[in-house]
C-alpha cells in the first residue's frame, strides 16, 4: 500500500467517476473469445447502454490466456461504440498470462518484464507474450474517445457514488484472497452505504455454496453477510450463464448472482439439480437459459454432431422431462400434451440432464468439460449482460438476452429482474 501512494494512487483504490445519486451501468461477464458469440451481445449492449455511466466486465476479459496482444479483437473492437468507460475484474483465464495484458490494458501498468522461472513450474507453466506496443496503440485508437477513457488503479478496485458503492475483487486462479487484498476490502466495507460486490468467480452457482477464503482466515462471503457493510448484492462471473440465488442472511436478503454469459462458451443450465441451497426455493432461483432450453440445444447440437437424431428433445420435451426431474413447474406451457418416454429419459441421461440407474458423475462431466467443446459459432446463442440501474432508495438488477437474431437485437429480451430497497 506505501508503494502505491508512493506512485500516487489512492489507498482506497477508488475509480473516479462523477456520480450523483441516479445513475446506471452494465456488467458483463467472460466476454473475450473474439469470435460471433461475443459480437452477438454488442448491438443490444449499446442500444440498452446509450445512458450508462460505464461497464464492468467481472472475469475473463480474454480467452484463453489473458494476451495483451489479443484485446484489439477481443476487447477494443467490439466495445468501440460504447461511449463510456469501461473496467474490469480479472478472472482465472486473465491471470494464465501473469496478468501482464490486464495489467498494461486497464491500469496503464509498465509492460511485464521476463522473469526466468526454474524448475517444473518454468517447464509447464505459460511464459507471458511480449505485448507488441505499437499494435496496442492501434487497437486503443477504436476506443479514443475521451468519454471512453478509463484506467482503474489496479486488479481490485471501488466505485462511489451518493446511493451505492461498487466494489471489485480479483479472486485469481485459486479463488483465494490474498492478505493485502482482504485488509483493503474490510476496510471500504465499513463504509455506512450500500454496496454491490463484483467478483471473478461467483459465490453461489450449480446450487453449490463456494466463498472465496481470505488468507489469515474467513471468506468473502463472511464480509457480505455482516449486516454492518451493508452489501445488497455479489455478482460474479466465470460460470458461462445467469443465475440468480436470493438468499435470506438475518432479516434482509442479499442477491447472489451469476453473470458470465456475455461472449464465452456456454455452460449448461440443465444439469443443475432442484435449488435448495442456502434454504433457497427452487421457485425463487432464476437461469437464463432456462434448464429445458439448454436441454433441448444440447440435445440438437449432439443430434447433428454424432448422427444421433434420436437424442433430440423438442423444447416442448425438454421443459416437461426437466420439470418432472427437478419437481417445478415450467416457465412457459409446453405445446400440446407431452408423454415422458424411455427414449427420452435416456437422451436426457446422455446429456446430464437425468439420474443414471447407477452412480455416474456424468452432469459434472457435462458442465466443467463438454460445454467447452460444444462450443458453437453461430446463431441462436444464449448471451447475456445486466442493465443496473441506481436511485437513492432502490437498486435495478435486469437481465438481457442476446441470441445473434435481428428480432432481438432491434428489441432485446428481458429474462430477469429484481429490485432491491436502498433505504
Amino acid at each position: 500500500m506505501e508503494a502505491q501512494e508512493a506512485r500516487g494512487i489512492d489507498p482506497q483504490l477508488r475509480i473516479e467517476q462523477s456520480l450523483g445519486g441516479n445513475f446506471s451501468f452494465l456488467l458483463l461477464g467472460d466476454t473475450g473469445e473474439g469470435d460471433a458469440s461475443q459480437y452477438a451481445v454488442v448491438p443490444a449492449m449499446l442500444k440498452l447502454g446509450e445512458d450508462t455511466s460505464f461497464a464492468v466486465i467481472a472475469s475473463d476479459v480474454i480467452y484463453p490466456t489473458g494476451s495483451g496482444n489479443e484485446y484489439c479483437d477481443k476487447f477494443f473492437r467490439p466495445y468501440q461504440d460504447y461511449d463510456a468507460p469501461i473496467y474490469a475484474i480479472p478472472g482465472n483465464h486473465d491471470w494464465y498470462d501473469g496478468l501482464g495484458g490486464f495489467m498494461r490494458v486497464f491500469c496503464d501498468a509498465e509492460p511485464l518484464k521476463p522473469r526466468p522461472d526454474r524448475g517444473l513450474r518454468g517447464l509447464l507453466w505459460r511464459k507471458p507474450e511480449t505485448i507488441d506496443e505499437v499494435r496496442l496503440a492501434e487497437a486503443r485508437a477504436l476506443r479514443g474517445k475521451d468519454t471512453q477513457q478509463a484506467t482503474q488503479p489496479g486488479p481490485y478496485w471501488m466505485i462511489e457514488s451518493d446511493s451505492l458503492l461498487v466494489v471489485g475483487v480479483d479472486t485469481g486462479i485459486r479463488n483465494v484472497i490474498d492478505k493485502a487484498q482482504a485488509d483493503w476490502l474490510r476496510r471500504v466495507s465499513l463504509d455506512p452505504r450500500p454496496k454491490i460486490l463484483v467478483t471473478g468467480k461467483p459465490i453461489y452457482t450449480g446450487n453449490a455454496y463456494k466463498p472465496s477464503p481470505l488468507e489469515g482466515g474467513g471468506t468473502i462471503d463472511d464480509i457480505v453477510r455482516d449486516p454492518a457493510h451493508r452489501y445488497v448484492a455479489a455478482i460474479g462471473g466465470d460460470v458461462h450463464n445467469y443465475q440468480r440465488y436470493p438468499v435470506k442472511v438475518g432479516d434482509r436478503v442479499i442477491q447472489y448472482i451469476v453473470s458470465g454469459g456475455a461472449g464465452a462458451f456456454m455452460h449448461a443450465t440443465h444439469t443443475i439439480q432442484r435449488v435448495d441451497v442456502a434454504e433457497v426455493h427452487e421457485d425463487a432461483f432464476k437461469c437464463y437459459p432456462l434448464r429445458g432450453d439448454s436441454l433441448s440445444f444440447y440435445s440438437q447440437l449432439y443430434a447433428k454432431r454424432l448422427r444421433m437424431r434420436w437424442i433430440y428433445l423438442t423444447p416442448s420435451e425438454a421443459s416437461c422431462i426437466m420439470s418432472e426431474h427437478i419437481k417445478n413447474e415450467p416457465v412457459r406451457t409446453p405445446e400440446g400434451p407431452v408423454k415422458i418416454t424411455r427414449r427420452m429419459r435416456w437422451a436426457a441421461r446422455l446429456l446430464g440432464a437425468w439420474p443414471w440407474p447407477f452412480r455416474l458423475p456424468v452432469d459434472r462431466m457435462f458442465h466443467r468439460f463438454l460445454s467447452e467443446l460444444s462450443d458453437w459459432d453461430a446463431p441462436p446463442f444464449f448471451k447475456q449482460f445486466l442493465h443496473i440501474s441506481v436511485t437513492p432508495d432502490e437498486l435495478t438488477v435486469r437481465c438481457f438476452a442476446a441470441t445473434g437474431c435481428l428480432a432481438q437485437e432491434i428489441d432485446p429480451p428481458m429474462e430477469d429482474e429484481v429490485r432491491i430497497s436502498l433505504a
